[in-house]
């Protein structure tokens, strides 16, 4: 299968998860999974709405060449009841400020993704100072609330879903940016997205709804860099770069083909980025 060849070849394949060396920090009632890879400059990523870590995992790798890439699970993820009710976007950004502290990093590059990319958002417009470096994709100022959204949400509070269930599917094909071509990746994609559970998933979109941080985006005084797809179906290019445009220095770079998963698609490109962005840091500190 060509798609699988160049998903194997761009670095897909050798992803056993079991094999791979977790950390579990005991918050609250939860535990929080943490995966370090590679040695260098740290930067964290912040995973999305569905997927999880693992669905960044391929990125990650690909970063590890060069830098300490740390991967962390949502609260949430590792059990969907054991943080009740209190899952805000505050209370997500308190916990990425937690295991910036608890790591003991300086200033790190922050890249968030999507839901992600918002809980990037609100830690550095409420606490600057904990970020060296921000990097966003799929992202915008404020969650504008659609029917679609609204309609997602209500589903999946009240209707059990099967994994195989087509219409999430679709919507998780929608990811791409348009109908994907069958196989490994396609099949990855879904499959990582579906383990986190949908009760999760709901009250993580609930907390989009009230998530607008356009009138402290002034605030971010740490290098910018905001990646759109130019394909994205679930937050257009056109709104992430009206993002860019206001944050102070921050630099837009558009991923030509890619959807609302460009940072799986295109890491190549997206990694491209980051190093420059980091370089770039690197020189203005020096």
């Amino acid at each position: 299968m060509r798609l699988g060849k160049k998903w194997r070849e761009a670095g897909g394949r050798n992803l056993n998860f079991d094999s791979w060396d977790l950390q579990q920090l005991p918050w609250s009632s939860d535990r929080v999974e943490v995966v370090r890879l590679g040695r260098g400059e740290p930067i964290i990523l912040v995973p999305g709405l569905a997927g999880g870590w693992k669905l960044l995992a391929p990125l990650a790798r690909r970063l590890a060449d060069r830098y300490e890439v740390i991967l962390y699970s949502l609260r949430g993820d590792r059990d969907p009841f054991a943080w009740g009710r209190s899952e805000g976007l505050a209370d997500h950004a308190g916990d990425l400020g937690r295991l910036i502290d608890h790591l003991q990093l300086e200033r790190p590059t922050v890249f968030g993704v999507s839901f992600g990319g918002a809980v990037a958002l609100e830690l550095a417009t409420a606490n600057p100072g904990r970020i060296g470096a921000l990097v966003l994709q799929g992202v915008e100022a404020r969650f504008r609330t659609t029917l679609g959204a609204s309609i997602a949400r209500r589903v999946l509070e009240r209707f059990p879903l099967p994994a195989d269930n087509g219409f999430v599917n679709q919507f998780f094909n929608l990811l791409h940016g348009g109908k994907p071509e069958p196989g490994p990746l396609a099949d990855f994609v879904v499959e990582r997205c579906w383990e986190t559970d949908q009760g999760v998933m709901a009250r993580r979109l609930k907390a989009l709804e009230g998530f607008d941080v356009s009138d402290r985006l002034w605030r971010i005084d740490m290098p910018t860099l905001v990646l759109a797809g130019t394909r994205d179906v679930v937050v257009p290019i056109a709104r992430q770069r009206s993002l860019a445009e206001s944050i102070p220095s921050a630099r837009f770079e558009a991923l030509e083909g890619a959807g609302h998963i460009g940072f799986l698609t295109h890491r190549a490109d997206v990694a491209r980025h980051i190093r420059r962005l980091v370089r770039d840091g690197q020189r203005s500190f020096c």
